[in-house]
């Protein structure tokens, strides 16, 4: 959050759709891959640069242009001289930290979603922002490019030719790119899954501070989650109940699949969160519990030694004429008196099940 804000304060006094970059620079130069295709033929290339970008806009072809990495201000704004694109559009895609949103522009419709990934390394969740644009003859993507995508899969479908995404038009392609990115979601949430599964373990075993550290690592992904599943739910329906000339009716029934898919996807983060706040109370009672049995062996232990301190307290005073001072079996007697006082103490606080 910090980094964004910092990201934010870049722009302090700048006019309205300025192209300044506010996320993490990516290492190494941008990279632009073009899919063109129709039903009988695929073509693919990475491109230079956006010299040429008219030569593939009056095709009858699908066309598909993916940016990975947004830290060039200077291409990004021959892309929307390119295609056309309002400059505020322009700059939310450089604005990594945006809401998924959808806009409704006369030639394009605009998307943010945020595509998900768990980094091993740091144990943590983290999001990279997606930008969508969809028109009748193209869908534009621009991602932040910092370890892939989840798009080989589609890319596969279109060189192989499976299903009937060669077959349809832009609108199933951006379809079939929100679907992964939901489904991938569901991938994110297993391997949540798997973690809370593994810290019920730990919790009811041996739970120690490492336990709760661990428990507020997954409670900060799951509110990261939510903030991140949640709004998709208003972009996807926005997609479905929309009037855009973009979006097809054979396309928005498979919206409507998405639609699903992000309902359920909260169902269970849902879960996975009061999972995680029941596990913090069963934290805390374990705590407490493993408190009040070291105080109750300690007050034991104290209340066992409370006669036997006034025993030897009473015989350490050392006065001339005790009676008992001058015994030949008085420190064995004293001895024996303070044992069987100890083991009827412990004997009474077995038969009362105090231990």
């Amino acid at each position: 959050m910090q980094k964004n804000m910092r990201g934010r304060a870049k722009k302090a006094g700048l006019p309205p759709g300025s192209l300044v970059h506010t996320g993490e620079r990516k290492k190494g130069e941008v990279s632009i891959s073009l899919i063109e295709y129709d039903a009988s033929s695929l073509f693919e290339s990475q491109l230079p640069g956006m010299d040429a970008c008219f030569s593939f806009l009056d095709k009858q072809t699908v066309t598909w242009l993916n940016v990975d990495g947004l830290h060039d201000a200077d291409l990004m704004s021959r892309i929307g001289s390119c295609f056309g694109l309002h400059p505020l559009v322009l700059e939310d895609v450089l604005s990594t930290d945006q809401r998924p949103k959808y806009e409704d522009f006369d030639d394009y419709l605009y998307i943010v979603v945020r595509m998900l990934r768990y980094d091993s390394d740091v144990m943590k969740v983290k999001a990279e922002q997606i930008s969508v644009i969809l028109s009748q003859k193209y869908v534009l993507t621009f991602q932040e490019g910092f370890a892939g995508d989840v798009f080989d899969s589609v890319r596969a479908r279109l060189r192989e030719d499976k299903g009937r995404i060669r077959k349809m038009g832009a609108d199933y392609l951006a379809y079939t790119l929100l679907d992964t990115i939901v489904d991938n979601y569901f991938v994110i949430l297993e391997q949540m899954g798997e973690r809370i599964e593994l810290l019920e373990n730990e919790l009811i075993a041996n739970p120690n501070r490492k336990t709760l550290r661990m428990i507020h690592a997954l409670r900060g992904d799951a509110l990261f989650l939510r903030r991140t599943i949640w709004p998709l739910r208003e972009v996807v329906n926005s997609f479905t109940r929309g009037d855009s000339p973009f979006i097809t009716d054979a396309t928005k029934v498979y919206l409507k699949d998405v639609y699903d898919h992000t309902i359920h996807a909260i169902d269970t983060l849902e879960t996975y969160r009061e999972m995680l706040a029941g596990m913090l109370d069963i934290y805390l009672s374990s705590m407490s519990n493993r408190l009040n049995e070291v105080m109750k062996v300690l007050t034991i232990i104290a209340t066992i030694f409370m006669p036997l301190t006034f025993l030897a307290g009473v015989y350490g005073m050392n006065f001339e004429h005790m009676p008992e001072l001058k015994w030949e079996w008085g420190y064995p007697a004293i001895w024996m008196i303070m044992i069987v006082i100890g083991l009827a103490m412990l004997a009474a606080f077995k038969r009362r099940k105090w231990l």
